[in-house]
C-alpha cells in the first residue's frame, strides 16, 4: 500500500466541560431551581474578600481552577438548593458526603440540617443537636459575614480529585452558638483572622460530577482560633453556680433589660431548636423577600448591621457576659436550661423580614 493511501484517523474533539467546573458561579443562573429563599443567593461580598485576599492565583482552565470552581458550585447547591433534582454538580442517583472517616451522608441529610451541622462535629463549643438551619448561619454569619475557600494544591486528577483547601474569614462580631452541653456560647470578637486548612478527596463520573465526597479536617481548629483564651467562667458553670442570681427565672427578674430582650425572653413559650425550619425560613411568610437582593460588591445595611455593637448584632440577654465581663479572645458559657439560653434559642431560631433573605442568603 502506498503511504499516501494511509490515512490518520481524525481526533474525536475534546468533549465540552460544564460550566460548573468553569465558572465559579454558574449554578447561580439556574433560575428554574428551587432555591432556598425564593431566588438565587448572592455571592458577591464573598468573591470580593477571596480576590483580595486569596493566596493562590490559579490559571483558567487548569486543574486546581477546575477543582475549585466545581466544589464552590456544590457548595452553593448544598447551602441554598433544596431540591436535590436541581443540583446540578452531583451524580444524583450515587452521590454521599463524609467527614473525617465518618459515615457516608446522603444530600437530603445536608439539605435538612444545613452545611454547618452536616460538617461540625460536636464539641464544647457547637454542637448540631443544639442548633437549627437557622440558628447555625446566624452563628457563623453574624460572626463572619463572608467565608472565602480556594484550593491549595491538588494531588491527583480525576476521577479521583485529591486536594489541599484553605477555608478564611475575619472575626468581625461575637460568636454566639450552643456547644455539646446545650450552653450557650458566647466569644468575645477579637478582629483578627480565621484560617483553617483541609484535604479532601472527590470520586466524579465522566460529566465531573461528585459521585463521593470524602473530607477531613480539625474543626476544633476554627474554634481554637475563634475562642484563643477559651471558656473563663467554665468552673462556674460546670457547678451550676447562679452567678449570683444574674440569670432571669421569673418576669419580675426582666425589668433590667431592654425591650427587645424581654420580647426574646416573653417569646420562650416552647423549644424552637426541633422546630420545622422550613416553615419559619418560607420566603412567602417574609414581606417582599427580593428587596436588597441586587448583588453588591460595596457596603450595604446588612454591613452597617453587623459592624454594630454585638448588643445590637445579638439582640438576645447577655446576663452571663455583663456579669463575667470578657475581654476580646474570651469566651463565656451561660447555663443551658438558664432563660438566657432559651430565649437565645428562640431570637436565633427565627428569620425576621429584616434578616431574610438580607442575611440568610448571601454569603
Amino acid at each position: 500500500m502506498a503511504a499516501a493511501d494511509v490515512q490518520t484517523p481524525s481526533a474525536e474533539p475534546a468533549p465540552a466541560l460544564p460550566d460548573y467546573v468553569l465558572n465559579p458561579n454558574a449554578v447561580l443562573q439556574d433560575q428554574e431551581a428551587a432555591w432556598r429563599y425564593g431566588l438565587a443567593p448572592d455571592y458577591s461580598k464573598t468573591r470580593k474578600f477571596f480576590s483580595e485576599t486569596k493566596k493562590h492565583n490559579h490559571t483558567a482552565g487548569s486543574l486546581p481552577d477546575l477543582v475549585e470552581n466545581l466544589v464552590k458550585n456544590w457548595e452553593i447547591e448544598a447551602s441554598f438548593k433544596t431540591q436535590l433534582e436541581d443540583w446540578r454538580t452531583v451524580d444524583k442517583a450515587q452521590y454521599t458526603f463524609s467527614i473525617n472517616g465518618g459515615p457516608a451522608q446522603s444530600a437530603n441529610h445536608m439539605l435538612n440540617v444545613g452545611t454547618y451541622n452536616a460538617i461540625i462535629a460536636p464539641n464544647e463549643f457547637y454542637s448540631p443537636k443544639h442548633s437549627d438551619f437557622a440558628s447555625s448561619h446566624k452563628t457563623f454569619k453574624r460572626m463572619m459575614p463572608t467565608f472565602a475557600w480556594e484550593v491549595v494544591e491538588v494531588y491527583s486528577g480525576p476521577p479521583v480529585a485529591s486536594f489541599k483547601w484553605r477555608h478564611w474569614g475575619v472575626m468581625k462580631n461575637d460568636y454566639v452558638g450552643f456547644n455539646d452541653k446545650g450552653e450557650k456560647i458566647t466569644a468575645k470578637a477579637h478582629g483578627g483572622q480565621i484560617d483553617v486548612e483541609g484535604v479532601t478527596v472527590a470520586h466524579v463520573n465522566d460529566k465531573l460530577q461528585v459521585v463521593k465526597l470524602e473530607t477531613w479536617f480539625d474543626p476544633l481548629e476554627m474554634f481554637r482560633q475563634i475562642t484563643p483564651k477559651g471558656i473563663v467562667n467554665k468552673e462556674i458553670v460546670d457547678k451550676k453556680v447562679d452567678l449570683n442570681g444574674i440569670i432571669p427565672t421569673n418576669q419580675e427578674e426582666l425589668s433590667n433589660h431592654t425591650d427587645e430582650e424581654k420580647a426574646a425572653l416573653g417569646a420562650v413559650s416552647s423549644s424552637t431548636v426541633n422546630g420545622e425550619e422550613a416553615e419559619r425560613m418560607n420566603p412567602d411568610k417574609i414581606s417582599d423577600p427580593t428587596i436588597g437582593m441586587v448583588p453588591s460588591t460595596g457596603p450595604d445595611h446588612i454591613d452597617t448591621h453587623l459592624a454594630k455593637p454585638s448588643d445590637e448584632v445579638h439582640p438576645h440577654p447577655k446576663d452571663v457576659e455583663l456579669a463575667v465581663q470578657p475581654v476580646a479572645g474570651e469566651t463565656v458559657a451561660a447555663p443551658a436550661d438558664s432563660a438566657e439560653t432559651k430565649a437565645t434559642h428562640e431570637e436565633m431560631s427565627k428569620a425576621t423580614s429584616t434578616e431574610c433573605p438580607f442575611l440568610m442568603n448571601r454569603e
